[in-house]
């Protein structure tokens, strides 16, 4: 990861995560729906019927996680080892470790997700929040030793990328205890696009700068513009998701208006974990039952 692919990989993946949460998000504004169980248009059934319920967001993390895997070990010439064969042995790599350590629990999040949503007989949300929260609690912890040795330009921009992480990681804490609020979930949308973009722009500021020539860490310049990019940064995906809402809006409100009963109707249904759902499908079919056995009572 120590490289202009290994930022702009992750942050081209948090982006688009960023932007399918935003979309996802502002649905659920816009139909006053449930954002842990949201409503969703009937599917046909049949043969495929299956592949509608597939957590892509998880496949997506355990496919990308084991890309970055592959990667970060094909990266070390000469295999990635934990300690070398001197005495007395020495730890070797530590960032890649490091690096490593972060791509496992991605895919491991990934899984939790797949999990969770596909082969448990109910969601456990609480699951996914937890192993979210301990992948980002690690993920702070590395990077603040991740900067160690570092100077100038490039302490400033972990610095920048270590204070989203630490927000981010007090959002999703809190979410713990108010999973299903919006202004939680919007500002960790905000918050991932942040991490993404930031990361991005890493890239190009530590390895291809668009000038072609390297920032210089004795020119305070170099250190004040990349807080001002970082600013940018917040401008920008602030109005990204002001878009995203707005558009949302016009396009399931004037283009898209058979889904307004859809979302309206379907909502209440999925804004309650499904054990509830079931308890209430079985008091349903216990008075149709008793219905049943009430007819030939009536008939003559």
């Amino acid at each position: 990861m120590g490289n202009f692919i290994g930022h702009v990989f992750p942050g081209l993946f948090l982006v688009l995560y960023g932007l399918y949460q935003a979309i996802v998000v502002s649905k659920a504004v816009i139909f006053n729906d449930s954002l842990l169980y949201p409503s969703c248009p009937p599917r046909t059934k049949g043969r495929w019927a299956m592949l509608w319920k597939i957590s892509y967001v998880g496949l997506l993390k355990m496919v990308t996680g084991s890309f970055l895997i592959v990667y970060e070990i094909n990266c070390v010439k000469g295999g990635l080892i934990l300690m070398n064969r001197d005495m007395p042995p020495r730890f070797m790599y530590p960032k890649e470790w490091q690096h490593l350590t972060i791509f496992i629990l991605l895919t491991l999040n990934g899984c939790v997700d797949i999990l969770s949503k596909n082969l448990l007989p109910q969601r456990c949300v609480v699951l996914e929040l937890g192993v979210r929260i301990l992948t980002f609690y690690v993920l702070l912890l590395l990077l603040v030793s991740h900067t160690q040795g570092t100077v100038g330009v490039e302490l400033q921009v972990h610095s920048l990328l270590i204070l989203v992480v630490f927000l981010l990681m007090l959002v999703l804490t809190a979410e713990l205890w108010a999973p299903g609020m919006f202004h939680l979930w919007l500002i960790e949308t905000f918050l991932f696009l942040m991490m993404g973009s930031w990361l991005v722009q890493a890239g190009f500021i530590l390895f291809k700068p668009v000038s072609s020539y390297p920032w210089q860490d004795d020119d305070m310049s170099d250190m004040m513009f990349v807080t001002t990019f970082f600013c940018w940064h917040v401008v920008v995906n602030a109005l990204c998701l002001l878009g995203i809402y707005g558009f949302s809006f016009l396009w399931y409100r004037c283009y898209s208006p058979s889904l307004k009963l859809t979302g309206f109707n379907e909502a209440p249904y999925h804004a309650s974990p499904p054990g509830p759902v079931y308890k209430l499908l079985q008091e349903v079919e216990g008075s149709e039952k008793d219905d049943q056995a009430l007819l030939p009572t009536s008939s003559p």
